[in-house]
């Protein structure tokens, strides 16, 4: 009975901290949608909607973190439930960097509002997150369902936000070359269609996290990358 009553307690404490995760996730999710629609809209009340909310995110990060610290310190889990935790810790560094990076985008959009649109470069880091948002979701799902193959989809998926970041960086080069006082907000938007494409690559982590938690190693391969700017730019 006393074993019993350790497993139950086990079993909800690992439950908590799932569901600690799904809340964080759906925060981040909400602050990549509401970021980039804050910056095609150029609306800085959204803007200042998202920077408010990055606390909740961080506060969250903590509260798993600490959870996750003493199941291992009181439960000593082994195997799957070992690798569960970890994935815990890895997963919610993941997402608090992406809620990081809806933030940043949020604080440029305040700059941006005051300066002429570029273009339609907006709609690209809006179509961009999108794409980085339905990643982020399927991730978690697969998070959840212990679904591998999920995961694997997820990491391939990251090559199409990668192409749309190429586009778009030859666009604002175009743009910067054809009128120098276009620099100051394509720099800006530069940096915002960046921070979205990383925030591809956290969700790809997270997705690397699940095959490791089903598999108990990460995938091989190497994740498939389309960013061809770096190396050419140094950023």
């Amino acid at each position: 009975m006393q074993e019993e009553h350790i497993s139950s307690v086990f079993d909800r404490d690992l439950e908590g901290v799932q569901a600690q995760i799904m809340k964080m996730g759906g925060l981040v999710e909400e602050a990549i949608r509401v970021g980039a629609k804050s910056l095609e809209a150029r609306d800085e009340e959204l803007a200042c909607k998202v920077r408010e909310r990055d606390k909740s995110i961080d506060d969250l990060e903590h509260l798993i973190n600490e959870r996750a610290a003493r199941i291992l310190a009181l439960r000593a889990p082994t195997a799957i439930d070992l690798r569960l935790i970890l994935s815990v810790i890895k997963i919610s560094s993941n997402l608090e960097r992406i809620g990081d990076y809806a933030k940043n985008m949020a604080k440029r959009t305040s700059v941006l509002s005051r300066m002429a649109p570029v273009g339609d470069s907006g709609a690209s880091i809006r179509r961009m997150a999108r794409l980085v948002e339905a990643m982020l979701k399927d991730a978690l799902d697969a998070y959840i369902r212990h679904d591998a193959a999920l995961a694997a989809d997820v990491i391939a998926r990251d090559e199409d936000v990668d192409q749309i970041y190429n586009a778009l960086f030859r666009e604002l080069l175009t743009f910067m070359m054809e009128d120098p006082r276009n620099i100051t907000a394509c720099m800006h938007l530069h940096f915002i269609a960046k921070n979205t494409e990383r925030m591809g690559d956290h969700v790809t982590a997270i997705a690397e996290q699940v095959a490791y938690l089903v598999t108990g190693s990460l995938p091989d391969e190497p994740r498939p990358k389309a960013d061809m700017t770096s190396s050419v730019t140094g950023i």
